[in-house]
């Protein structure tokens, strides 16, 4: 039964790093791969920081290795994948508490490390200490987004703890709250913006609406979070 559970581990392991090889370069600019973010925090939550750290380590590898990607592969991936595991335990299951750790842990830490590397080991001039803060950031929230959505989902409806205990990972049950509600919604956002800046790239939607329409849908869909959140706050009270 034991060597059965590994082998399943394993297998899944295996996916993940195939499924993050695959789509990582879905909106990828150097410095921004939103996908790989999310396979990261996935992989916190489905086998904790230690498979995470290995699985964004390998991709890391594959795609430098064939993709002709920069050390930035590495650098800004396996600091948040593992942070992204370990706050989830630390937390008892939170979901939202994944996605910190992967902001942190590749948003900060992982940007602030890639200087060195890019300045010194690549040769790649005219870089600061803050450099990829922002462009990190902005890929670790997006790709947190759609990985919090996803989640979140499989956690309303009892499949993640289902899909742990298959695993033999540490099972949690994380439902819904006013919080956690407020910040789905929130993350339509991020997804409508990957879902527009693919299509538009897809289909070289030239007109200056496509420019203006990702980041107005984002801007909407947390205005209608934070509308959301005061009316069931008001409501309850």
């Amino acid at each position: 039964m034991k060597k059965t559970k590994n082998l399943l581990k394993m297998v899944v392991l295996s996916m993940l790093i195939a499924l993050g090889v695959v789509i990582s370069p879905i909106l990828r600019v150097e410095g921004m791969c939103p996908m790989a973010h999310f396979i990261n925090i996935v992989c916190s939550v489905f086998l904790g920081p230690w498979y995470s750290l290995l699985c964004a380590t390998l991709i890391g590898v594959i795609r430098m290795a064939t993709m002709a990607i920069p050390p930035i592969a590495l650098t800004g991936a396996i600091f948040g994948a593992f942070l992204s595991g370990v706050f989830y335990r630390l937390s008892k299951g939170k979901i939202i508490f994944a996605v910190l750790g992967e902001i942190i842990g590749t948003g900060i830490i992982g940007a602030i490390v890639s200087y060195p590397v890019m300045n010194f080991i690549w040769g790649k001039e005219g870089l600061s200490w803050l450099f990829y803060v922002p462009s990190f950031i902005c890929g670790t929230l997006i790709g947190g987004s759609i990985a919090y959505v996803f989640l979140r989902k499989l956690a309303d409806n009892g499949m993640l703890t289902k899909i742990q205990a298959k695993l033999s990972s540490r099972c949690y049950s994380d439902k819904s709250t006013l919080l956690s509600n407020t910040l789905t919604i929130a993350s339509f956002g991020a997804i409508l913006f990957v879902v527009i800046e693919i299509a538009s790239g897809i289909f070289t939607l030239t007109s200056p609406i496509f420019d203006i329409l990702p980041y107005a849908s984002l801007i909407l869909c947390v205005f209608t979070a934070i509308l959301y959140y005061i009316f069931k706050k008001v409501k309850q009270e």
